[in-house]
């Protein structure tokens, strides 16, 4: 399907290094994409490059088929676009409760009891962010982003440093908003999660992309086993 979502040949150098050359990625309407690449290799400047929190040097930006090289999260967001970072989502100052009912107030057709759910947060609602673990705050962000119905959402290390019942959770969350029609781009190093949850794997090493297909055949392609999984990971 086509993409939502899609950066193409994006350049960004800082100093005297690129750290991005020709850089692609992409989020399809009902598919979980993923980006994979080891730390420092540019995957959380592309994802803020592709809202407009980062300036671009040279490439394309298009969200539904309009093009641009300078997009703005603000414009985006009002287009359906949810950005997710990898940390500090949540107001320290309001309970997890205030955060959903906000989302209430600001999407007719919010689906927040279902979230709140689905994600298991209901005995947090009345907690602040900084009361909760990394991953039961995770939890209640990845849920406050299905409360707000997404056209397309970027979710950057959503998986990092959490316990295996939050990224079960998590990872059902990504694929219900799949299943619904979202674009979903997924960024992170946790290769087996990462694997399970893709429906396309995109590698990102030395400055630019590699559409590698399904996590199947991901974990068949020589290059990508050779250089980011090691000849012998177990998958």
């Amino acid at each position: 399907m086509k993409p939502l979502l899609a950066v193409e040949s994006i350049g960004k150098a800082v100093g005297a290094r690129d750290v991005l050359k020709s850089a692609s990625m992409w989020a399809r309407p009902g598919a979980v994409t993923v980006l994979l690449g080891r730390n420092g290799c540019g995957k959380t400047t592309l994802v803020k490059i592709s809202i407009g929190l980062v300036r671009a040097d040279y490439g394309v930006v298009i969200y539904d088929d309009q093009r641009t090289l300078r997009p703005r999260l603000h414009e985006l967001a009002r287009r359906g676009l949810y950005y997710l970072p990898e940390r500090n989502l949540l107001s320290p100052a309001f309970t997890v409760r205030d955060h959903v009912r906000a989302v209430e107030k600001l999407v007719p057709d919010s689906n927040a009891p279902h979230a709140v759910e689905l994600l298991r947060v209901g005995e947090f609602l009345g907690r602040k962010p900084r009361t909760l673990s990394g991953g039961e705050r995770r939890r209640c962000e990845v849920a406050i982003a299905l409360a707000r119905n997404p056209r397309c959402l970027l979710a950057d290390e959503p998986y990092m440093g959490i316990m295996p019942i939050d990224v079960e959770l998590i990872t059902t969350g990504f694929r219900e908003l799949a299943d619904d029609g979202c674009a979903v781009l997924v960024t992170g190093h946790e290769v087996r999660t990462m694997l399970e949850v893709a429906d396309e794997v995109i590698w990102q090493t030395a400055g630019t992309t590699h559409y590698i297909g399904s996590a199947e055949h991901a974990t068949q392609n020589h290059q990508f086993r050779r250089e980011y999984l090691g000849l012998d990971s177990p998958i």
